[in-house]
């Protein structure tokens, strides 16, 4: 669609491997009251943030800057310029709409069509003020103009089944008409844009309105590594915002698409006619952002949904709750990690909190006042708190969720947050349908003889040099082999040789500063095993889900082969069954033979 990136694939270059390095923080009050002092805290905090941001060769364009609240319902009562239903009985949206006239009013038709077929109607739409005249020539140059749209549901509905009607109308908005909505809710409200920090609330004085006030606020200052920043880019999204990466990005949108047409939900509708989950370009927070919120319109707490993207290290913690281990051991049936170093900080309007990648590489600082005032952020010293007040304060800990209620106006405890999902499902039970492949009777396979390993290996391309210098030291150690004079083989895409079939599939991770990972010595936080299998529908929790088999480790030998593709013979197979799929095409045919037998295959499969 376009609108999710500023950029598209120009040569070389592709816009999906960017990545971002950003601040972010939370502010909100457990006094069960909204107020403009922590819409003030935000913004003061995303201030004190400016060293997280970047700016661009113009130092008045930045990579990005946004705040969410809850929406301001009094403030906006007086400000639209129409009558609103109570709080909650709305929801309000921010649109970044095409600046050329034409292409807007056809936008705004539109839209408005499709908020009829999903049940919406139409309140109005209000111009929200905005202020350019700091910003520089880059961002104004690709600025989108700011509309609000205001929607009641025809039938009264509120809550989230308001919330899951304006998610159908933002996507098919999003997927099908490239207008991309910051935000378009019933609980929460985005302002953001291509800004720095200090920037955000001169552009939009909205939010230095007296009567804007909130219970929370998230704010986020972008650091786009090696970006090209764009307005929807900035941060937060709609239910969250982070500072890190997700490495396994690429894995985890293809996962996502591979599942898609197996997505169902009573709650959502017809998912196909809103197009796919995932923006083609989105960077990899707003990806995670799309599929955090289907996750939970589709029925999970929002806690749980977080868990299941970014679960703490659990394979060889021997000191967990062994209910919580079978809820992740279940989870990790439905849905592969969201992996990477990253501060993941959330919230649906009324809860709010963060999360810890399970290696705990990004910083996470908190506080708490004697008053009821919650502060989180990627650093300490974003608000200047008198030491007299503070009455609890700490650091987000690996795979461990800090999550403030400001409904109950309280702070839920970790423990009780992991205890109350392990206890939903039987998940105990239910992992009774997971087969290790350990457990599978050995099979008979072909021992392949010196000289005809030989030829397969020269067949399939493999050097002498990867044979000395990469294998055998691999055979004798079990480890991977380590080097320093780096390498100055070309990458196989721009290879004159023939190369190895996995060279064109290297994983590419994120280019900023992480630790390297060691699996011996951080044995508590890594691990390397996968459940293979039928894959049923996401979006609810079923038996089903854990009936795959479960293999250690991703390095498959001719034993552990000959194991899966016999395994319905095995006594107990658990239901499973192997086919297999010839890779072989006619040579003589060329590149279209190729072509042609792969998607052959990909019909067989």
């Amino acid at each position: 669609m376009g609108m999710e990136s500023g950029e598209r694939r120009r040569g070389l270059y592709d816009p999906a491997f960017e990545h971002d390095s950003c601040g972010v923080a939370f502010v909100a009050t457990l006094r069960g009251t909204p107020g403009r002092d922590i819409v003030e805290y935000g913004l003061t905090a995303l201030t004190n943030l400016e060293h997280r941001g970047a700016v661009g060769a113009e130092e008045n364009t930045g990579d990005g800057a946004g705040i969410l609240t809850q929406v301001p319902h009094a403030f906006l009562a007086e400000e639209v310029g129409f009558t609103l239903p109570e709080a909650g009985g709305y929801a309000v949206g921010m649109a970044f709409l095409p600046s050329d006239g034409g292409e807007r009013a056809a936008a705004v038709r539109a839209i408005e069509g499709i908020a009829r077929e999903e049940g919406l109607e139409v309140l109005g739409w209000r111009e929200v003020p905005i202020d350019d005249s700091t910003i520089g020539r880059q961002a104004r140059d690709c600025m989108p103009v700011f509309r609000q749209l205001v929607l009641a549901p025809v039938d009264g509905e509120r809550g989230l089944p308001l919330e899951r009607r304006a998610f159908r109308l933002r996507k098919r908005c999003e997927n099908h008409l490239g207008v991309y909505f910051a935000s378009l809710s019933s609980r929460t409200l985005v302002y953001k844009g291509m800004l720095t920090t200090a920037q955000l609330r001169e552009f939009f004085p909205d939010l230095n309105d007296e009567r804007f006030a909130s219970e929370l606020a998230l704010v986020h200052s972008r650091f786009s590594t090696n970006t090209f920043p764009s307005w929807p880019l900035a941060q937060p999204f709609r239910m969250m915002a982070h500072n890190g990466e997700i490495n396994t990005v690429r894995g985890n949108r293809n996962w996502m698409a591979a599942r898609q047409g197996n997505l169902s939900s009573p709650l959502l509708g017809d998912l196909a006619a809103l197009g796919d989950i995932n923006s083609k370009e989105a960077s990899d927070s707003a990806s995670f952002d799309e599929v955090l919120e289907l996750l939970h319109l589709a029925g999970r707490p929002l806690p749980h949904a977080m868990l299941m993207m970014v679960p703490e290290a659990w394979q060889n913690d021997s000191l967990m709750d062994p209910a919580v281990r079978e809820f992740y051991r279940y989870m990790g049936t439905i849905m592969e990690p969201w992996d990477g170093p990253a501060s993941m900080t959330f919230t649906d309007g009324t809860l709010i909190g963060a999360v810890l990648d399970r290696n705990g590489l990004r910083p996470g600082r908190y506080w708490v006042t004697d008053d009821g005032l919650v502060v989180l952020a990627s650093e300490s010293g974003v608000l200047d708190i008198p030491v007299d007040r503070v009455a609890r304060k700490g650091r987000l800990e690996p795979g461990r969720m800090f999550l403030v209620d400001t409904g109950s106006g309280r702070i839920i405890d970790d423990e009780e947050i992991k205890g109350t999902l392990a206890a939903q499902h039987p998940y105990a039970e239910w992992n009774e349908n997971l087969l290790d492949v350990a457990d599978l009777p050995r099979r008979e396979h072909i021992a392949h003889s010196a000289s005809s390993v030989v030829r397969r290996q020269q067949t399939f391309g493999y050097t002498e040099e990867e044979l000395k210098i990469l294998l055998t030291p691999m055979a004798q150690s079990g480890g991977e082999a380590l080097g320093s004079m780096g390498t100055d083989t070309p990458i196989a895409v721009l290879s004159a040789r023939p190369r190895l079939l996995f060279d064109y599939f290297s994983q590419l991770f994120a280019q900023v500063t992480n630790p390297p990972l060691d699996s011996i010595r951080e044995e508590l936080v890594t691990s390397l095993a996968a459940a293979i299998g039928p894959e049923p529908n996401l979006l609810e929790d079923t038996p089903e889900h854990a009936r795959k088999l479960e293999i250690s480790f991703p390095v498959i030998d001719n034993e552990t082969l000959a194991k899966i593709v016999n395994v319905q013979r095995s006594r107990d197979s658990r239901g499973l069954s192997a086919v297999k799929v010839r890779g072989l095409f006619r040579v003589s045919g060329g590149e279209r033979a190729l072509a042609q037998r792969i998607e052959e295959i990909c019909a067989e499969v």
